[in-house]
């Protein structure tokens, strides 16, 4: 593991030379195919190196971040383009892969704490640097307080079981039965901010509007997966506090269904979207929550699935954006007149969005399904207005964006580039490729 993080520090210099750009993101592209072939074939930790290590469920994470950070870079050509400090940018991408790499591999407590919330500060500084609205100031500081205010509550946790244990790492962390309920309490709510849970969402979808598509895509795409991560990492060490999981379930699914209300309601591309991932996050909390057998191997596949799925369909909203100025669904209507090639990438990316087969959102969500239905049968009628609305949504937001007279003030604009159809590509492909092989979380199970 150390191998691969040395090779991404080596690579920050080089953003800076003059042809940078597109040798760092040849360069990515080799480090993931390198990655690739690193599966671990066991159920324990492998590839240890000082505080470093890799099972399969930080394999699949890693891997998922490594592909992203490829398809920001190919995505983000305009700053390429406009010469608006490409340099710079290319090095905050790298030193936020560098936090998600430490983050996913960690094999310490208290050096994940420190790589989770370290992720934020490249984060918060794509925002502010390449946004596009002034408003980006405020939705950089709701990211920041939002996360860190529930972040602290989780320090003094870790503090406390270093002094009761001597010791925070994972796999000498076991049964902490004599704990009481608050630290149950400290060490999961910054997960459930970081998710989003519903109640705790309002950063998401400001953060997103505001955000540059590469700050979109990693958003939507890995660091909401640092939350499912985080819980998946710590809950073997609360198997006392299980009787606490009927609150976030509750509120998982009762807000999924009311954020899926709010989606019907968006006339702008991205906020749809992002609203959308608060959604498919109220599953994977409620799955992650029962801690059974398909919940668990359910809430990661949906989150592999879905980190795919977002950041795709925010490439397509960057791509209508780039051509009409506008992320308005009354003014990017039509398309299918104007672009009808990429309205077929839309139909795609929207069928994997509400779950058609043969995506990865519908193992997630099956098993999902069959896991929180075994749980409580109560559980049955929100999922049935979560599944229902979830196609609602996603339906409303392909037909409105395609369909109907395209807007007068559009007169001519690019059918879509090589670069973007082969972005596209890459986010479907993988997508619908990996149902072939699910049974790859079962090692980790």
């Amino acid at each position: 593991m150390l191998s691969f993080l040395f090779c991404l520090i080596f690579m920050i210099p080089l953003g800076f030379v003059c042809e940078g750009w597109w040798l760092i993101h040849s360069l990515f592209f080799l480090v993931s195919f390198m990655f690739f072939f690193v599966f671990p074939y066991f159920m324990i930790w492998g590839s240890l190196g000082y505080m470093f290590g890799c099972d399969c469920l930080s394999y699949g994470l890693v891997l998922l971040s490594f592909w992203i950070c490829v398809l920001m870079i190919m995505a983000s050509e305009s700053v390429f383009r406009s010469a608006y400090y490409p340099g710079l940018f290319l090095g905050f991408i790298i030193l936020l892969m560098i936090m998600l790499f430490c983050t996913f591999s960690s094999i310490n407590l208290l050096s994940f704490y420190l790589f989770f919330e370290s992720s934020l500060i490249p984060t918060v500084f794509l925002i502010l640097g390449w946004g596009y609205q002034p408003e980006r100031l405020q939705a950089g500081i709701y990211l920041l307080f939002y996360t860190l205010l529930a972040s602290l509550p989780m320090l003094v946790g870790i503090f406390y079981v270093y002094g009761a244990m001597s010791s925070t790492c994972f796999f000498l962390l076991v049964n902490l039965n004599s704990f009481g309920s608050l630290f149950y309490f400290c060490m999961v709510f910054a997960f459930l901010v970081k998710m989003p849970m519903f109640l705790v969402h309002l950063w998401l979808p400001k953060a997103h509007v505001e955000a540059p598509v590469s700050g979109s895509m990693i958003l939507a795409g890995v660091l909401l997966k640092l939350g499912g991560y985080g819980l998946l990492r710590v809950f073997p060490i609360l198997v006392k506090f299980f009787s606490f999981g009927f609150i976030w379930i509750s509120i998982s699914l009762v807000g999924g269904f009311l954020v899926s209300l709010i989606c019907m309601r968006q006339t702008d591309l991205k906020s749809l979207i992002a609203y959308s991932s608060v959604a498919h996050m109220g599953i994977v909390i409620g799955g992650i929550m029962t801690m059974s057998y398909w919940g668990i191997y359910g809430s990661f596949t949906l989150m592999i699935a879905h980190g795919l799925c977002s950041s795709g369909l925010f490439c397509l909203a960057n791509i209508s954006y780039e051509r009409l100025g506008s992320r308005s669904l009354l003014i990017s209507r039509g398309l299918l007149s104007l672009m009808p090639s990429m309205s077929f990438w839309w139909f795609m990316l929207s069928a994997c969005n509400m779950a058609a087969p043969p995506s990865l959102n519908l193992l997630g969500e099956v098993s999902l399904l069959n896991s929180l239905i075994s749980w409580s049968w109560v559980s049955m009628f929100f999922l049935v207005l979560l599944s229902f609305f979830s196609a609602a949504y996603t339906l409303y937001l392909f037909s409105y964006s395609q369909h109907g007279l395209y807007y007068s003030g559009v007169f001519c604009c690019s059918l879509g580039y090589a670069r973007e159809f082969l972005l596209l590509f890459l986010h479907w492909f993988p997508l619908n490729l990996f149902i072939l092989k699910g049974d790859i979380v079962m090692f980790w199970l």
